[in-house]
């Protein structure tokens, strides 16, 4: 049943970071005053104590749940116990609180990360329960996907309306560059970039090459997160995706070429892959939001270097 959330106080939380600031450009679009969404700061209101969730879904009618402690491999593999707690500890107490509040709609994001290591591509959502995710990131997939076991079991004793919306890699302007937490896209554009300006003669990239991904470009999951929680009230988890499949060496080689870069690219094969492919079946949020990708994943690509060569001084 769709619901108009022009008039709707919400809570976003995360929505001071990348895709937070993206979600609050979308709802104003669609009528959402800015005063009626409320984004509660981690350094004032750390969600994992239990009163600040409390206080943030006061008065509050929808709450989009963005906040997640999250970054690349190296930075899963060295904080694996902190991305369990804090993820999971995060959510359940923030939606049960909501619950409690009577909040009339909660919006979980999920990650691709909760996939099983060995899925069968692309990934349909009934695939999530059928083997332990990659084991680099582990700990955070299992972390979000104890949020869909709530959002169902809440669902099916309370009558709660919580959706659970997964999407895959984002990129894009306002993206975390940084050597200790980005994602690949971020992490080899400040490479190459980096590279360039200091006239190296070779990078070096982690792993073989031969893993894949999908991307979707943070403008369109931002739209894709604001039309399902307009119009989307079930319990079945939902895929949010571009549905195309990118090579990391190929990736690697638009990313050099977009720079500009001349020197060589080294495959460190000491450091892991991570999940071997990922590619996910968008069916299911076209079917039942009308979403589809609209970037193009070059001209997006473009966007986002193009941004960082301007704002490389700033961040």
């Amino acid at each position: 049943m769709s619901i108009d959330i022009t008039d709707k106080k919400i809570l976003l939380t995360g929505g001071s970071g990348f895709l937070g600031s993206f979600v609050i450009e979308e709802l104003i679009k669609k009528g959402v005053r800015i005063e009626n969404i409320k984004v509660p700061r981690s350094s004032k209101s750390d969600l994992r104590i239990w009163e600040n969730c409390v206080k943030a879904v006061k008065d509050i009618d929808i709450v989009i749940h963005l906040a997640a402690s999250v970054g690349g491999i190296g930075f899963n593999m060295k904080r694996p116990s902190d991305l369990l707690y804090d993820n999971a500890i995060m959510g359940i107490q923030l939606m049960e609180a909501a619950r409690r509040e009577n909040v009339k709609k909660f919006v979980a994001i999920g990650t691709v990360c909760s996939y099983p290591k060995f899925c069968p591509v692309p990934f349909k959502e009934e695939d999530l329960w059928n083997g332990y995710p990659e084991e680099t990131n582990a700990p955070y997939g299992v972390a979000k996907k104890l949020l869909l076991v709530q959002a169902e079991a809440y669902r099916q004793q309370h009558g709660f309306n919580v959706i659970y919306l997964i999407p895959v890699n984002l990129y894009g302007p306002r993206d975390h560059f940084n050597t200790e937490d980005s994602h690949v896209i971020p992490a080899l554009i400040l490479k190459f970039v980096d590279a360039k300006q200091k006239g190296l003669d070779k990078i070096i990239a982690w792993g073989t090459g031969s893993a894949s991904r999908e991307f979707l470009y943070v403008e369109d999951a931002a739209r894709a997160i604001v039309l399902a929680t307009e119009k989307y009230d079930k319990s079945d988890p939902v895929n949010l995706g571009s549905g195309k499949e990118v090579i990391i060496k190929d990736l690697v080689n638009m990313i050099k070429d977009m720079v500009g870069f001349e020197g060589e690219v080294i495959w460190d094969t000491s450091k892991p892959d991570g999940q071997p492919k990922r590619m996910l079946d968008v069916t299911r949020a076209e079917q039942e939001f009308d979403f589809k990708a609209k970037t193009d994943f070059e001209e997006g690509l473009y966007k986002t270097i193009s941004w960082y060569k301007e704002n490389q001084h700033k961040i």
